[in-house]
């Protein structure tokens, strides 16, 4: 993502095999990148993090942000 060597994470950032994927392949900054995109994502979305649909969508979003095309902003986001 980032195309460069950064500084990895100190712990799994999330659990089970997609969690220790992004350990081994995504940086501190890289995560932090997805932090932000994953809260974007939940307010223009308004999604309940809790909800196992909402969930769903996040693995899904962060799968392809880390490892496939990216994830796309919602067509409605207008940043600030």
């Amino acid at each position: 993502m980032l195309k460069r060597e950064a500084e990895g994470l100190d712990y799994l950032p999330y659990p089970g095999e997609l969690g220790k994927r992004i350990y081994a392949n995504v940086s501190k900054e890289g995560w932090a990148q997805w932090v932000a995109h994953q809260t974007m994502l939940i307010n223009e979305n308004r999604l309940t993090p809790i909800e196992p649909k909402a969930r769903a969508f996040l693995v899904k979003e962060m799968e392809k942000f880390f490892f496939g095309v990216g994830s796309a902003k919602p067509a409605e986001f207008v940043p600030k």
